[in-house]
C-alpha cells in the first residue's frame, strides 16, 4: 500500500472574481522512501497541492473533491483536531520563504521546542536537548548558541536549515518541501539540496520537492509530475521524463534550460503567458501556447495515455503517433485504446 494515495483531488478558491480552479483532478501516489519531484511554472498548482494535503489552505480554498489518504487513512473531511495529530508529526513542510515561516519576535531554541513540545510527548529538557540535536544534524555550527538567538541573526540559508530541523524534529513520514532554494544563492541552494539528499538516505523518510528547478528535481527525485493549470500534464520516473518528454509543455521546459551545448546560442522559452485560471479554454490548457496544437486540441482534452508501466501523458500528440505507427485504434475522435 502507498504512504501517501491522491485521488481525483479538486480544489478551488472562491473570489468575488468567480472560482479558481487551482487543483483540478490530480492523482498521484508516493511510497515510503521515496523522493516525488512536481515541477511547473507558477500557478500550475504545485503550492495548492501541498496545502491541500496539510489542510492549511486560505480562508477561499477549499476542497470540492477527491480523495487524500495517509497510510490507509482518509484526510479530507477529517476533524482540525484530528489532523493535528499528523501535520507536523506524520507529515511536515518547509515553505518557501524561511524568514517569513520564523517568528521574529521569538528565538531560534524557542520555535524548535515549541514544535517538538505540540507534537511529541517530551518535556522541556527533553525538548531543548532534541531542539540541539536536530540543529546539529543540520550543520548549524554551535548549536547551543543558536538556540538563543533570533531570525535576524541568522543568514538565508541557516534559517532554511532552521525550517529543515523543525520539519524533521518529530521524524516525519513526509517531508514536503515547497521550493526551499528558491530566496537563496546557487552556492547555498546546492548545500541544502545536499543535505535534504543526505537526510532522506539517513531518516529513510519519503519526501515531496516542489521546485521550478528542473536541475534539483533531476538530482534528488525518483518520480516527477509536471503539473500545467492546475492538471497533470506528465508523470514518469526521472530517466523517463527528462529522456523521452511526451507532452509539449514538458518539451517546452527542457528547451528553456541552458546547456553545455547551447553556449552562447538564445534560449528558446515558451510563448504565450500562464493561462487565466478564471477563464479556463475549452480543451487542453496548453493549446494556447503550443506551437504543435492541432484542431482536436482547442476542443478536447486528451485521456492520459501510457507510454509505458513507468510513464504517461496527456496529450493528442502521443495518441496521434499511436494511431500512425498502428498501437492505437481509433473509434471516433476522442476515443482511443492500447492495443
Amino acid at each position: 500500500m502507498a504512504l501517501l494515495e491522491v485521488k481525483d483531488l479538486r480544489t478551488s478558491f472562491f473570489t468575488d472574481a468567480g472560482e479558481v480552479k487551482a487543483v483540478n483532478g490530480i492523482s498521484f501516489q508516493l511510497d515510503s522512501g521515496k523522493v516525488l519531484g512536481i515541477v511547473g511554472e507558477s500557478g500550475s498548482g504545485k503550492s495548492v497541492t501541498a496545502y491541500s494535503i496539510m489542510q492549511i489552505l486560505a480562508g477561499t480554498g477549499k476542497i470540492i473533491g477527491g480523495s487524500i489518504k495517509f497510510d490507509g487513512k482518509e484526510l479530507v473531511g477529517i476533524s482540525e483536531k484530528e489532523m493535528k495529530k499528523i501535520r507536523g508529526n506524520k507529515i511536515s513542510i518547509i515553505f518557501q520563504d524561511p524568514m517569513t515561516s520564523l517568528n521574529p519576535t521569538y528565538t531560534i531554541g524557542h520555535q524548535l521546542m515549541e514544535a517538538i513540545l505540540l507534537h511529541t510527548d517530551r518535556d522541556k529538557k527533553q525538548a531543548y536537548e532534541r531542539a540541539v540535536e536536530m540543529l546539529r544534524l543540520v550543520n548549524v555550527n554551535e548549536p547551543e548558541k543558536r538556540m538563543k538567538q533570533y531570525p535576524f541573526e541568522f543568514s538565508g540559508g541557516m534559517r532554511q536549515r532552521v525550517m529543515i530541523a523543525m520539519a524533521l524534529a518529530c521524524e516525519p513520514d513526509i517531508l514536503i518541501a515547497d521550493e526551499p532554494t528558491t530566496a537563496l544563492d546557487v552556492t547555498i541552494q546546492a548545500q541544502i539540496i545536499e543535505l535534504m539528499s543526505s537526510l532522506q538516505k539517513q531518516l529513510g523518510m519519503a519526501i515531496i520537492m516542489i521546485t521550478h528547478d528542473l536541475g534539483v528535481i533531476a538530482q534528488m527525485c525518483d518520480e516527477v509530475i509536471v503539473m500545467y493549470a492546475g492538471s497533470i500534464c506528465e508523470q514518469g520516473t526521472v530517466d523517463e521524463i527528462f529522456y523521452n518528454p511526451c507532452h509539449e509543455y514538458t518539451k517546452g521546459l527542457m528547451r528553456s534550460i541552458p546547456t553545455a551545448d547551447t553556449a552562447g546560442q538564445r534560449l528558446q522559452p515558451i510563448s504565450g503567458t500562464p493561462i487565466d485560471l478564471l477563464n479556463m479554454p475549452k480543451g487542453c490548457p496548453f493549446a494556447p501556447r503550443c506551437d504543435a496544437a492541432m484542431k482536436i486540441c482547442t476542443q478536447d482534452t486528451a485521456k492520459p495515455y501510457d507510454i509505458n508501466e513507468n510513464h504517461r501523458a496527456t496529450c493528442w500528440m502521443n495518441i496521434k503517433k499511436g494511431v500512425e505507427n498502428g498501437t492505437i485504434e481509433m473509434k471516433g475522435e476522442e476515443e482511443q485504446t492500447n492495443e
